[in-house]
């Protein structure tokens, strides 16, 4: 059995005001909007959040309104750290761990590329310092490999409160692999390769489009959980097609992966005011290029829910 739920997760970005700075009420309105939603697994500072980009004073502020706007809900709060080394990484947790968070997500330190037994160190160090806390494994290959499944069977052994995965990929075998050797973490996978990952047990979704596609995201993780692969499949296309209809034209002159989540919130109902600039030195998407994606959503996504 899992040791994390099976369930839709979501990230909420970071709108930022013309000096840089948080725009504070936005910021709350977003995740009120992710809560009245219905989700219930919401984080912040993973790629979508720029947690690559902020310093320690946007950090905390950040996390500081966060906390406070989802207390007294049912909503669980998890604090993405991004960081090129454990003592970074260590450092902000307990900043995190100070204010009352009990949940985070992490990636690998990224300036070089780990070995399988740095991988073990690295979460050992991390979640072995903090635990009272649980874990989520940001698995992306840009820090230069992805974990596979048999290697967070060897993690699961050694680190109890790593309960978690969240799988960028486009390699279906390794997302068949962590399903099917780490069965003890749930494992978050994207709007494309959910149906693959079902095939071989419980898995849970990553909602890139969650704030725009509420109904459709939750419908693919019941699909896809309840044994409906074909389902699970169609729906899956279905964000896809809506990926190349509304984001890739935009994606000739490729911006960080913020930029299009960003977006994706200013598409959104009720989010229509939400600010698309990133911090310096990355590029943001224009107001022009915003209202032509938003054409192409009305124009060609009339079910999108």
């Amino acid at each position: 059995m899992a040791r994390f739920p099976s369930t839709v997760m979501v990230s909420v970005v970071c709108p930022w005001d013309d000096t840089e700075q948080l725009d504070e009420g936005v910021f709350r309105h977003e995740i009120r909007h992710a809560v009245d939603a219905g989700f219930r697994q919401i984080y912040v500072f993973g790629t979508a959040g720029e947690g690559y980009a902020v310093d320690t004073a946007r950090f905390r502020r950040v996390i500081e309104v966060f906390g406070d706007e989802l207390t007294g809900t049912e909503a669980t709060p998890m604090v993405g750290v991004i960081g090129l080394s454990t003592a970074t990484v260590l450092e902000r947790v307990a900043l995190a761990h100070d204010l009352g968070f009990r949940a985070f997500q992490i990636s690998l330190p990224a300036w070089s590329t780990l070995s399988d037994a740095e991988v073990l160190t690295y979460f050992t160090s991390v979640c072995g310092d903090f635990p009272d806390s649980l874990f989520m494994h940001y698995n992306t290959a840009r820090v230069g490999r992805l974990v596979d499944g048999a290697l967070y069977a060897e993690i699961v052994a050694a680190v109890p409160n790593l309960v978690a995965t969240k799988t960028i990929t486009a390699d279906l075998g390794i997302v068949a692999g962590l399903v099917r050797q780490a069965p003890e973490l749930m494992h978050f996978l994207t709007e494309q390769s959910i149906a693959t990952g079902a095939l071989h047990g419980e898995v849970a979704l990553l909602a890139t489009f969650g704030a725009l596609a509420p109904g459709k995201s939750w419908a693919l993780l019941e699909a896809a959980n309840a044994g409906r692969h074909r389902e699970a499949a169609e729906i899956g296309a279905w964000f896809t097609r809506l990926t190349e209809v509304v984001l890739v034209p935009l994606m000739a002159e490729r911006r960080v992966d913020g930029a299009y989540d960003k977006l994706i919130e200013r598409l959104s109902p009720g989010l229509a005011d939400f600010p698309l600039r990133m911090l310096s030195p990355y590029r943001t998407i224009s107001d022009d290029e915003a209202a032509q994606a938003a054409g192409r959503l009305r124009e060609q996504f009339p079910d999108c829910a």
